[in-house]
């Protein structure tokens, strides 16, 4: 939705910053919040000027359609600072559309860009001390809509809140990846939100996923809901398969999210000579590829992590490991993908926007 309306941000300073008690280089993901937040609210069919305000918690009435029946939405964003001090962003305006997107299949109002991206840029500048300079060093930025109308009537809200809420974030770590297979369980279905960024599709994984940590492996591979023989998605990210020197990843579709750090990857390594195709890739080529040794990584894909390489799967009970390579597709892409990021390297396709 782009809408010229001129939209007043009006400012409201905390009185004091706690920037100085965090210890940004022991930082747990997502935990740690800044000083202040965006809030705009959508109420009698219009959007309300957006405020900008001390981070604090808010009441909220206890039958707001958010907690009855799921209407909540959001993005996964970072701010990223060079060596000159100057706070860049990384392809906002897929996240703009991608987040209407949702909006729309969640049947919630459209935010204008002159709340989403100006006010956005309003608030990084009031916050860009945060920003810390650094490879691996970024904030984690969060716009969020929840249905804040009241009733429990199953229907739409006729009220919303957005909100953009910031997070200081290091380099994102999580140890060895090991990952099993889906058999039973979707993480979404055609016709229904897996193509959003919906609350309800994340908690709808907690359980599947909490099986298969207690089975020894930290994520899953998703497959189609209708014959579990197609792989999908890697928990919470876009999937890459490497077999040979072709990369494989599935198409976009109702059931699988149109992740902007995928579509970076794919551009990324076209232009860097890397064979891409992307179709529906089945369980049982991974297998075949796997035990003939064509298999040589598979990487998810997404915000947080960027790339995260998966050391092996399990599929019906048996574990297939992965080949340890000295120069691997997923380093290499991370490497260049993160330089355009940090503005250590040109960027020849216009992805970052200074604030």
């Amino acid at each position: 939705m782009t809408d010229h309306t001129p939209f007043e941000i009006d400012i409201v300073k905390a009185k004091s910053s706690k920037i100085d008690t965090v210890d940004f280089e022991n930082l747990a993901f997502g935990n740690i919040f800044t000083d202040h937040m965006l809030v705009c609210d959508f109420k009698d069919g219009n959007w309300q000027n957006p405020v900008i305000k001390p981070y604090e918690p808010f009441l909220i009435d206890p039958s707001s359609k958010v907690f009855h029946y799921g209407q909540a939405i959001f993005e996964g964003m970072k701010a990223y600072k060079d060596e000159y001090d100057d706070v860049w962003l990384f392809r906002p305006d897929e996240n703009f559309k991608r987040f209407n997107a949702s909006a729309t299949r969640m049947a919630m109002p459209e935010v204008p860009e002159n709340v989403f991206i100006n006010g956005l840029k309003k608030l990084l500048n009031i916050e860009k001390n945060w920003v810390k300079k650094g490879l691996g060093n970024s904030l984690y930025i969060r716009p969020f809509m929840i249905a804040t109308g009241t009733g429990v009537v199953a229907a739409p809200s006729n009220n919303y809140r957005f909100m953009i809420i910031l997070s200081p974030a290091k380099s994102y770590y999580s140890g060895e990846v090991k990952v099993v297979i889906a058999e039973h369980y979707s993480r979404a279905a055609n016709g229904g939100i897996g193509a959003t960024k919906a609350a309800g599709n994340y908690s709808a994984q907690f359980y599947p996923t909490k099986l298969a940590n207690d089975q020894g492996f930290q994520q899953i591979i998703w497959t189609d809901d209708a014959t579990h023989t197609k792989l999908e998605e890697a928990g919470t990210m876009n999937v890459f398969f490497r077999i040979n020197d072709t990369l494989f990843t599935a198409p976009t579709s109702e059931r699988i999210l149109d992740g902007v750090t995928r579509k970076s990857i794919i551009t990324l390594a076209e232009h860097l000579g890397i064979k891409v195709e992307v179709r529906s890739v089945l369980v049982s080529e991974l297998i075949e590829a796997a035990k003939n040794g064509t298999l040589k990584e598979i990487f998810g894909a997404g915000t947080a992590a960027v790339i995260n390489p998966i050391v092996g799967f399990s599929y019906k009970n048996e574990y297939h490991e992965l080949p340890k390579l000295e120069q691997s597709m997923a380093l290499q892409l991370k490497q260049k993908l993160t330089n355009i990021q940090y503005k250590n390297d040109e960027d020849i396709f216009n992805w970052t926007v200074k604030i």
